[in-house]
C-alpha cells in the first residue's frame, strides 16, 4: 500500500454561512491540492468535506496519516463517538440526532477502503501544511462569495 499524508480544513464565514475546503495530499515528493466550496453551510460540515474529498481522491486503498485541526472530527474516530452514534441508530448522548450524518457515513465508508491513522494538529500555528490548507480553505470560500 503507498503511505499517503493528507492534511485537511474547513472554513466558514457565519455558521452557518458561506464555507470553503482543502485538501492537500502528499506522496514522496509529490503533493497536490484540492479546493471547493459551498454557498450555505457549517464550518463542521467543510472540515468533514476536506477529509473525504482528500481520501475520496485516492485511486487505491492507501495507509493515510489524516493531520486535521478538526477535535469534532478527530475525537468521533479516536473517541469513539462514531461507534456509539451508530449503536444509538445515530442519536447523540442526549438523543438528538447526529448532525451531519450523510458526511460522516461517507467517512465510514471511505475508512473501510484505506488504513487510516488520525493526526491533530494545532490549528493557527506553527504547522507550515496545516497553515497552507487553511489559506486554500479560505481562499475557497472567498471566492464564492466575490
Amino acid at each position: 500500500m503507498k503511505h499517503i499524508v493528507l492534511y485537511t480544513d474547513g472554513s466558514c464565514s457565519g455558521n452557518p454561512g458561506p464555507g470553503g475546503w482543502a485538501a492537500i495530499l502528499i506522496h514522496g515528493a509529490t503533493q497536490r491540492e484540492l479546493t471547493g466550496f459551498e454557498k450555505l453551510t457549517t464550518n463542521n460540515r467543510m472540515e468533514l468535506t476536506g477529509a473525504i474529498e482528500g481520501l475520496d481522491a485516492l485511486k487505491e486503498p492507501c495507509e493515510v496519516t489524516l493531520h486535521t485541526d478538526s477535535a469534532y472530527m478527530l475525537r468521533a474516530f479516536t473517541d469513539g463517538w462514531l461507534k456509539k452514534w451508530q449503536k444509538n441508530g445515530w442519536l447523540t448522548a442526549s438523543k438528538k440526532p447526529v448532525e451531519n450524518q450523510d458526511l460522516w457515513k461517507r467517512l465510514l465508508e471511505l475508512e473501510k477502503r484505506h488504513k487510516i491513522v488520525w493526526a491533530k494538529v494545532k490549528g493557527h500555528a506553527d504547522d507550515r501544511l496545516n497553515n497552507r490548507c487553511d489559506e486554500l480553505a479560505v481562499a475557497a470560500r472567498r471566492t464564492q462569495q466575490s
